[in-house]
Formats: C-alpha cells, structure tokens, sequence
C-alpha cells in the first residue's frame, strides 16, 4: 500500500519541475537570439546612415568610398551630478562585406538632468584605420566638445569632424547633423556576445 503523504510529495516535486522547466524555456524565448540581436544591430545601422544621408546627402559617397564605417545608436541619461550612456552598432568592411558587432559606454560629469538619444557614425578611409577601430576599440576620454568641418575635403565630409588620421564622425541628434561632436568619456569596443 502506498503512503498517501508520500504520493503528494512525489507529485509536487514533479509539478515544481514542470514548472521550472517551464519557466527556463519562456526565459530562454524572451532573450533574443544572436541572430535577432544581429539583426536589429544592422537594422539600426541602415535607419542611422538613412537618417545622416537626409541630414546630408554628401555623407553617402564618403561612406561608400570609405574602407568602411561603424554606425551606433546611443541612450544616455543624466540626472543631478553623473551620468551614463550605452549603445550598440556594428562597423562594416565595405570592401569583404564583414561585420563586427559592437558596443559603446559613455561616462559624464557634471550637473544635469535628462535623457539623450543620438547617433554616431564613423568613417574610416583606410583598412588600417577600420581595423585599429575594431580591434583596439576606442577611447574618447575626458571631455571633447569640437566643431565639426570639412576639413578641405569637400561636400563628402560637410558635417563631420576629423578625429584621427582617416577617421571621420558624424553625430545625429533628435534635431539632425550635429554642430559639434560631443564625446565625453566614450569608449567603443567589440560585442563579444555576438
């Protein structure tokens, strides 16, 4: 004969593993495959470069003429005396057609209250300067504020600021092309997760 006691433990401790493996299989369909997370990264990509080529038109022959670019959508949120950002993009080899998926992190100082979103897209005229970008990542530390210009390099360039040798910028804001580049303690780097 058997326990009655016994027969609903056994039946609860069933019914607590079909109710946490369930659980794990919803969590498991709420997180985004790589693919879809791959997917959105480049849909962000092609919605920022349309929204740069409206703002200015001359942006497209750079960037299809350019070794390659990176495009980044960026939160960022402030409130009284710190501040911080994140985003994601991807930077793309125009000419063998790779991609690198990564991320970005911004730190800020200094009093004020609210939440930004912008755009940033990099141009990199040469593999080399690509490369450096996607390997090493890269740093804006401290505060930086500039102007962007052309630089001599005509229409292609009008809008964007020159930080480093063959690498351009471009930042959209919520009201377009930005006047200056504002990178306060921004770092790039690659998306190991994807």
């Amino acid at each position: 004969m058997t326990n009655p006691m016994r027969c609903q433990q056994v039946f609860r401790y069933c019914l607590a593993l079909i109710l946490f493996f369930s659980l794990a299989g919803l969590a498991r369909a709420a997180d985004p495959s790589v693919q879809d997370k791959q997917n959105a990264a480049r849909k962000a990509a092609q919605e920022t470069l349309s929204a740069l080529y409206k703002a200015q038109p001359g942006a497209k022959a750079a960037v299809d003429r350019a070794a390659g670019y990176a495009a980044f959508n960026n939160m960022g949120v402030k409130i009284l005396l710190a501040g911080s950002g994140n985003g994601s993009g991807v930077a793309v080899n125009n000419k063998s057609g790779k991609e690198t998926f990564m991320k970005m992190l911004e730190v800020q100082a200094g009093l004020g209250l609210g939440i930004k979103q912008y755009r940033v897209i990099f141009v990199f005229e040469t593999e080399k300067a690509l490369n450096s970008f996607i390997n090493n990542g890269w740093d804006f530390s401290g505060q930086a504020a500039v102007a962007a210009k052309a630089g001599g390099k005509g229409d292609a360039y009008q809008g964007a600021l020159s930080v480093a040798p063959g690498v351009w910028v471009y930042q959209l804001t919520e009201n377009g092309l930005a006047a200056e580049l504002a990178v306060k303690g921004t770092k790039y780097y690659k998306d190991t997760s994807m």
